[in-house]
Parts: structure tokens; C-alpha cells; sequence
């Protein structure tokens, strides 16, 4: 097992090295190791092997007391170990004072020894038995106090919202803490922790975290996902209800926009769809497609038949009676018919063009009417 400690943490120099041995020489009379007493029940002592033992396993011996008691030395009961090597040592912690030693891997030869204050190096546990008390928008935590004197340990709260991301802290004398200003509406997740001062410690170490609760107004959850309350058949049935509705009245609209499109901005249509043999048979060579298309034409004219016109010529004796018979009738006219008459008989009445036929001409009238 390891322990991973604080970014902060201390890293205690051991001295007292024997200068005749050619070891505590090379480790020019340092070595750095690090003490976690928890819960002033288990002592944990590490060392960084691989830089000040590399290829050579050590020994450890410990005992509690000062040096008057004289007490037996212990030799580590349970090793940490890293890449292969002791790096470490667990054992039971049996009083305030603590005497430690470094020996080869037989135990015969001590490489250095070190006294320290297991006290000022305790980790507390966990708080117990916690309690949460709702008032308003006030809470008020509580826990038992430990075995340790509770002078020397602080209790820290963190809460974090439903719609928060960082935790928020506060920090109180043990073994109680008090927050306000908590939405009746929102779910809060809560943690608590000990923390040892440095007023008792060398090292401001603290607890692993308690269980995380979930509370909203006052009442206990399994998380903030419960608290939400299903939706009821009528609701489902009214929520697609109206999704159908929506979805027509949107195909509608498109519908209708569409048409007022099409009518605004009619649709250009694609010349390459109506010249389709301009782009296929010629790719896009005008000219060859226009010839080719007047010899098509040309094939498939209609071919007019000219009807000969045939005028029967009249003789001078038949113009001669047709003359006499229209002095005739003249003569019994009065002046004023005869000036009409002889107006619209003589000229022709007013025409817009002229159309030839061989060498003959006829004029043409505002409707488009040949006049003889």
C-alpha cells in the first residue's frame, strides 16, 4: 500500500549518519523521509529508495520511548515496497516519541538512526456519525469528536449545486460548521472532512472525505436525479399532442411559402434541360447546332403549291355596255349622290400595306384584308 500526500507536506532530514561507513558518506549525510502518523493508531514511515538505497535493500528497526527507557528495537513488520525495494514501513504506533534505524539487508550493520514527535505528524479519520440540521436557508453540521483533542482539528464543509461545476468551502472549530444561503430548490451534494492545525502538527494534515450526501429543503436523497418527478400520462399524451400539431402547421407553412415563391419568383427553367442536343450532341458548339438544325428544318418544310391565276380577259363590247348602263344610271342620280357615289366607287379605301403577287399589287386595309 502508498500514501499520497499533500503538495505541501514537509520532507524531514535525517542526520546522525556514521561517517565511517562508505554508504552514509555517499548519502552526504541526508536522507528524506516522510512520517504520517494515523489517527495516532498507525505509523507509516516512507523513504525514497531508488535515490538513496539503489540496488541494495535496507532493513528498518523502530522503537518507542527516549533513549533512557532503552528499550528493544522492532524490526518493521510490514514493508512498502517500490519497483522490487523497501520504501516504506507500517507499524503500530505506541507512544509520543519515536526512534528509527537503518540498517543493511542482514541487520547487522546500521547505515543511521533518527529520533522524531510521532504527535506532531497525526492524520485524523474521518468524522463520524454526522448530522445535518435545516433552518430556512441555514444548515448546521455536526460530528463526534474524535479521540484526539479537538483543539487541534478544524471541520471543513464543501457543497456543490446541481447547477454549479467547483465546490465551495467553509471551514469551522470542531466539531461544527454552519452555512446559509441555500436554495430551498436546488439540489446540494455535501462532504465534510478533520483537519489537523498547525498549531499540533508539523504537517496541516487531513481526513479522507466522509460520505457524500444529497439534500434539497431539508430532505435526504439518493442522488439529485430522484427528486425529479415523472411525468404523468396526461401530460405525455398533451406533450405529443401537440408535437403532431406543431409538425403540420410547419409542413404547412412550407407549403404556403413554396407557392409564394413559386408566384414572386417563378423557377428559371435549366437551358441545358431544353437545348439538351446543344450540350450532348455538340457540347455546347452553337454553330455546329444551329447548322444542323436549319438542314433539319429546311427537310421538313411544307412545300406550297402555286396556283396559276387565270384572269378572263373581256372584250371591248362588254366594257362598252357595262359603261353605257352606268351613265345610265347616273344620269338618274342627283348631284350629291353622284358626287358620293362617285367618291367611294373611285377611291380605294385607306390601306396600312401592299402585298405583291406576280405583277400584280392589292392593297391591304388596317384588318389585314386584301382589297381587289
Amino acid at each position: 500500500m502508498g500514501l499520497v500526500l499533500p503538495a505541501h507536506a514537509a520532507i524531514f532530514i535525517l542526520g546522525n549518519l556514521v561517517a565511517s561507513q562508505p554508504l552514509a558518506q555517499s548519502l552526504k549525510e541526508t536522507i528524506k523521509i516522510t512520517p504520517v502518523n494515523f489517527n495516532g493508531e498507525r505509523m507509516q514511515i516512507t523513504w525514497v529508495a531508488k535515490d538513496y538505497f539503489p540496488d541494495r535493500t535496507v532493513t528498518f528497526f523502530y522503537r518507542f520511548g527516549t533513549a533512557l527507557q532503552n528499550r528493544a528495537w522492532k524490526q518493521c513488520p510490514n514493508y512498502i515496497l517500490d519497483q522490487g525495494y523497501n520504501s516504506g514501513c507500517l507499524f503500530k504506533t505506541e507512544g509520543p516519541t519515536l526512534n528509527i534505524s537503518f540498517k543493511d539487508k542482514n541487520g547487522t550493520e546500521e547505515l543511521f538512526d533518527y529520533m522524531l514527535k510521532s504527535d506532531f505528524f497525526i492524520k485524523p479519520n474521518p468524522p463520524e456519525n454526522i448530522t445535518f440540521h435545516w433552518k430556512g436557508d441555514r444548515v448546521t453540521i455536526e460530528c463526534n469528536k474524535p479521540k484526539t483533542p479537538a483543539r487541534c482539528l478544524q471541520l471543513e464543509l464543501q457543497y456543490i449545486s446541481e447547477y454549479e461545476e467547483e465546490w465551495q468551502s467553509r471551514k469551522s472549530a470542531c466539531c461544527k460548521v454552519e452555512e446559509q444561503g441555500f436554495d430551498p430548490e436546488k439540489c446540494y451534494s455535501f462532504r465534510v472532512r478533520l483537519e489537523r492545525t498547525l498549531d499540533c502538527n508539523r504537517i496541516p494534515y487531513a481526513s479522507e472525505w466522509a460520505e457524500v450526501t444529497v439534500w434539497r429543503n431539508g430532505s435526504l436523497l439518493d442522488s439529485c436525479a430522484d427528486d425529479i418527478k415523472p411525468l404523468s400520462d396526461n401530460v405525455i399524451l398533451l406533450i405529443s399532442v401537440l408535437a403532431v400539431l406543431v409538425i403540420l402547421l410547419v409542413q404547412i407553412f412550407v407549403c404556403k411559402c413554396q407557392r409564394f415563391q413559386k408566384s414572386v419568383m417563378p423557377v428559371i427553367p435549366d437551358p441545358k434541360h431544353i437545348f439538351s442536343d446543344l450540350f450532348n450532341d455538340h457540347n455546347g458548339n452553337f454553330q455546329e447546332w444551329i447548322d444542323k438544325t436549319d438542314n433539319a428544318m429546311g427537310q421538313t418544310k411544307m412545300e406550297y403549291v402555286e396556283h396559276e391565276c387565270i384572269i378572263e380577259e373581256r372584250t371591248e363590247q362588254e366594257d362598252e355596255k357595262e359603261a353605257s348602263e352606268k351613265l345610265c344610271e347616273l344620269s338618274n342620280m342627283n348631284e350629291r349622290d353622284y358626287l358620293s357615289s362617285a367618291h367611294n366607287t373611285c377611291l380605294p379605301p385607306a390601306a396600312s400595306d401592299t402585298v405583291s403577287f406576280r405583277s400584280f399589287k392589292f392593297c391591304m386595309n388596317e384588318d389585314k384584308y386584301v382589297i381587289l
